[in-house]
């Protein structure tokens, strides 16, 4: 992030336009600053009365604290949680964040949750039937033994003699 530009400049370019009667272009190519910059400083002047730059960086506080932070903390300990459905549980306590910031709170906290399967992930047996009946291979007539046609190669190019002894494709 740049720093602002000088009191001192800011003071001259709204002079220009207040008291000059310069217009915010002619104030901006003179200046060599843009026309919204022009723009926004002789608005500042007119609203506050100065041309000082407001603040710039600085700490942002995160969204989720006080008692949000707390039911939070409870409500992922309790039981099973999506992050979106802890988005729209704050949302109706009055809460309005967003995925990210949950995220970023479930993290931090080290609370994150990891559904489990209802099976080992190294089981044997089919995960799906194609015909429905149990037993089957899922694989009966799912994928055919020839080429689909978006697979299948094209025809190769026939090449004959020029006359000049180069060779040409033909089709």
């Amino acid at each position: 992030m740049g720093k602002p530009y000088s009191t001192d400049l800011r003071e001259r370019v709204v002079a220009s336009v207040l008291e000059s009667g310069l217009s915010r272009n002619r104030a901006a190519a003179q200046f060599a600053v843009a026309v919204s910059t022009v723009v926004t400083w002789v608005k500042r002047y007119q609203e506050t009365g100065s041309v000082e730059p407001g603040q710039m960086g600085g700490h942002k506080p995160k969204a989720i604290r006080d008692e949000h932070e707390t039911f939070l903390a409870r409500r992922v300990r309790e039981s099973p949680f999506t992050l979106r459905g802890l988005v729209r549980e704050l949302a109706d306590r009055g809460l309005k964040v967003d995925y990210r910031s949950v995220w970023n709170f479930v993290q931090a906290e080290k609370l994150s949750f990891k559904k489990k399967p209802s099976w080992p992930a190294n089981a044997t047996g089919p995960t799906s039937c194609a015909d429905g009946r149990n037993g089957l291979s899922g694989k009966i007539g799912s994928i055919p033994n020839a080429w689909s046609s978006s697979t299948r190669p094209g025809s190769r190019p026939t090449w004959s003699r020029s006359g000049d002894g180069r060779r040409l494709a033909r089709g």
